[in-house]
Order: C-alpha cells, then sequence, then structure tokens
C-alpha cells in the first residue's frame, strides 16, 4: 500500500438525510466517501485492498449493522468498523467491540469527534499494514495508572455504577468520581465505551462478563 493511496471512508446509513451529511462532512476534509443506504449493497461493493475504513449504523431494516459485521467477517473483510447509533445501550456497545469495531458513536454526534475516530481508523489500518502494534501505547497508559485508579477502573467497565464501587472499595462516591476522571484522562478515553473498548483489547475483562 502506498503512503499516498487514497483514503475512503464506506458510510452506511438508511437514512438519506445523515447519509448526505456524513458524507459532505467527509469529502470538507478531503477524504472520498462511499455511500450504500443497505448493508447487502455495502458488502457487494465492499474492497479491503483500499485505505478504508467503513462508518456503519447499527439500526437498519433488513440487516442490521451487527449483522454486516458479522458478514464483513465471515467474508474476510478486514475494515475498521465505526458504529453510529442513535440507541447506543451497553449490550449493543458490547457485542459491537466484542467483535472487533473500533469505535462506536452516538447519534447526534459530534462533527469533530467523528473525523477523529475516522482518521484513527485510517491510521490503525496504516499500522497493522506496515507491522506497526497500536497495542504498545494503550500499555503505556495502562502503565501509568495508580493501583487504585486500576482498582476503579475495572469494575468500571464491567458496569458497575459508581455507588457499586464505592461499596465494593469502601470509599465514598465523590472519591470514585474523582478516581473515574483521572482514569478517563490518563488513558485518553472521552467516553465510558472508549474505556470498555481499551479495557477487552487489553484483555483486562472479558466481554462475556460485562453487565
Amino acid at each position: 500500500m502506498s503512503i499516498g493511496a487514497e483514503q475512503v471512508v464506506y458510510v452506511v446509513d438508511d437514512d438519506q438525510g445523515m447519509l448526505d451529511s456524513t458524507v459532505w462532512l467527509l469529502e470538507s476534509v478531503g477524504l472520498k466517501a462511499l455511500p450504500f443506504t443497505s448493508g447487502r449493497a455495502f458488502l457487494d461493493a465492499c474492497d479491503d485492498s483500499l485505505n478504508a475504513c467503513v462508518l456503519l449504523d447499527v439500526r437498519m431494516p433488513g440487516m442490521g449493522g451487527l449483522n454486516v459485521q458479522e458478514e464483513m467477517r465471515n467474508r474476510g473483510l478486514d475494515l475498521p468498523v465505526i458504529f453510529v447509533s442513535g440507541h447506543a445501550d451497553v449490550p449493543i456497545v458490547v457485542r459491537a467491540f466484542k467483535a472487533g469495531a473500533h469505535d462506536f458513536i452516538e447519534k447526534p454526534y459530534n462533527e469533530q469527534l467523528l473525523l477523529d475516530s475516522v482518521q484513527q481508523a485510517l491510521s490503525s489500518m496504516d499500522e497493522r499494514r506496515s507491522g506497526t502494534n497500536g497495542h504498545s501505547q494503550l500499555q503505556e497508559r495502562l502503565a501509568s495508572l495508580t493501583p487504585r485508579e486500576r482498582d476503579v477502573l475495572v469494575p468500571l467497565v464491567q458496569g458497575y455504577t459508581n455507588r457499586e464501587i464505592a461499596e465494593q472499595l469502601d470509599i465514598s462516591v465523590k472519591t470514585v468520581d474523582l478516581y473515574r476522571a483521572r482514569v478517563m484522562k490518563r488513558m485518553q478515553a472521552e467516553r465510558l465505551p472508549d474505556l470498555v473498548a481499551m479495557a477487552i483489547v487489553a484483555g483486562l475483562v472479558d466481554p462475556l462478563k460485562l453487565r
């Protein structure tokens, strides 16, 4: 894959208005966006030899995003997938990450957050193809946590509330809030789903045992 290869984003969403605005946003920063209103049409056209990633809506008539992701895996289409959904309930998020999703973004999404996630996905594709390992950065962030911060991290990503964590560790809820904020900052996680994904990738938690 040449360095100057064009970067492509497959956008799969049955909402035509959302599809059009997402394509416009991506093209405004110089990316090539290929729109599809159904999972099947995308799968038929998908070419994983491209320097590409996939923006995939979770809820679509016929074939939903998680089914599309599963079919990609069955066909050996190895492209980073970013899910977008107006209904980011925890079981869906966990299932998506467990199946290898790169990110999960709630609608209506922050434009900069989406663009950052797309760029990270495309970079991870470059790293994968050039044989570099993105896991080392994650391990460095984990190593920067204090033992107490790690104590808070694990139940947090397992789905326990701040109050439940406070009871488990015999500390106040306010202290848990403080540790939680520090964990998010040290791990460079903007949202809880980001933290959950990192913990799964690092092998700290078993996706099947999340609440």
